[in-house]
């Protein structure tokens, strides 16, 4: 499986339980149904950070062990993604796997809000990393077989539904805490995530993606998932990328982590206020992503992930110069709008280059990689704020960006990375 190889691979696979027309109304309707679950699975997250301030405050933890919450949730997702990935590719009934995800990823938020022990935290952390991983693995792979020629486009509504996720839950928890306690909004956060997860079983429950058997093309056994995946962690194409993403986690893990409680420490913000900004931010984001993913489709993927990559650098640098003034956070949404708009765009670019069969397990590789680059962005950037006060966080982000964008241009020749693959081309071997 070379680089050339793996990025002309794309359809060659059908949804039963599905129209066959992928441009259908009827079958567009699954897409809006997993774009919906895919925001309540970035609810959850989005509500922790705004949560972390109070939870830091009520248990007297430093600005490190903010930091190692995250980075705990992050590194139980690094070690499995990659199993998450080999598991999507392997069950057909991915119905039933986004129901599961989606619920294992709201529970364990419940029992935080009944723990009073860092440790727990700690542990229930690890569970949402993990049950997240069953989610982008089954979802995005199965939204661009299904659309292959409107790849950008349909990820880009996918991910604009974590957007939307990630920017509604802090305007409506913000709301909430002026009201109630913080443990109160978390126990109450899990009843829509268990009762969409409930609805995803129910309508999307026999949704199978099934890959046509043939004589030169037989059911893969696990041998041979792991050797194909020993091809795909050598590919330049899929590495690169992976370490971009794993970069642009860093600036995004510690962004959200230590933005709340910079605006919480330094300007005296209310939840609610804090909240109106994450919104501000996010909502920027979820706007501009089904853009970038369609601009993507026609401009080529290179483009937008380097032009955006770069005007968040400069913002960032701008936001930690401004330091303690208003012009801080009216860069805050002016930064969501490239910052957030990207994450679909590289995903679609990872699909471009490779194969159908093993999309799964390489959206779980590059969630593995961003992984880790979220659990070393909240600690890295937190203990900068101990030694250096909290704007060094902000340099910090933007130094993480830079690099993030530096990996783009080590990518290979436009052959592959630059247009969509053609949406019958032949599946590689």
């Amino acid at each position: 499986m070379t680089d050339e190889s793996v990025g002309s691979g794309t359809c060659g696979a059908t949804l039963r339980g599905m129209p066959s027309s992928p441009g259908s109304t009827e079958s567009f309707r699954d897409v809006w149904l997993i774009t919906i679950g895919h925001t309540l699975t970035h609810w959850y997250p989005a509500t922790f950070y705004l949560l972390l301030p109070l939870i830091g405050q009520e248990l007297g933890l430093s600005y490190v062990q903010i930091g190692s919450i995250l980075s705990c949730q992050a590194v139980a997702s690094a070690l499995s993604n990659v199993p998450g990935g080999l598991l999507a590719d392997s069950v057909g009934r991915k119905g039933l796997l986004l129901a599961a995800s989606l619920f294992w990823v709201g529970t364990p938020y419940l029992l935080m809000g009944l723990s009073r022990e860092y440790w727990l935290l700690l542990g229930c952390a690890a569970l949402v990393g993990i049950g997240n991983n069953l989610w982008h693995p089954t979802a995005i792979p199965l939204l661009a077989k299904r659309y292959p020629e409107r790849r950008g486009l349909v990820v880009s509504i996918h991910g604009m539904g974590g957007n939307i996720g990630d920017a509604v839950a802090p305007l409506v928890v913000g709301a909430m805490l002026a009201v109630i306690n913080w443990r109160n909004v978390m126990v109450l956060n899990v009843i829509p995530g268990v009762m969409m997860s409930c609805a995803i079983l129910v309508l999307l429950g026999g949704l199978q993606l099934g890959i046509p058997q043939s004589p030169s093309r037989p059911s893969r056994a696990p041998r041979d998932l792991l050797r194909d995946l020993g091809r795909l962690v050598t590919n330049r194409t899929v590495v690169l990328l992976s370490t971009t993403s794993a970069f642009r986690a860093m600036t995004q893990g510690a962004l959200l982590t230590f933005l709340p409680v910079f605006l919480a420490a330094k300007l005296g913000y209310s939840s609610t206020s804090i909240g109106g900004c994450l919104f501000a931010m996010q909502a920027a984001g979820f706007a501009a992503a089904p853009v970038a993913g369609h601009l993507s489709d026609k401009m080529g993927r290179r483009r937008i992930v380097v032009s955006s990559m770069a005007v968040s650098a400069v913002v960032l640098v701008v936001m930690a110069l401004a330091g303690q003034s208003t012009g801080f956070v009216l860069l805050v949404a002016f930064l969501g709008l490239f910052l957030f708009a990207i994450r679909a765009v590289l995903q679609a670019w990872l699909l471009d280059a490779t194969p159908p069969s093993m999309s799964g397990t390489s959206i779980g590789v590059m969630f593995g990689t961003q992984a880790i680059g979220t659990a070393v962005g909240p600690l890295a950037a937190g203990a900068l704020a101990d030694a250096y006060g909290l704007i060094a966080a902000f340099y910090f982000c933007a130094a993480t960006i830079i690099v993030a964008n530096m990996f783009i241009f080590l990518m290979p020749g436009p052959s592959t990375d630059e247009t969509p693959s053609p949406a019958h081309a032949p599946v590689p071997k």
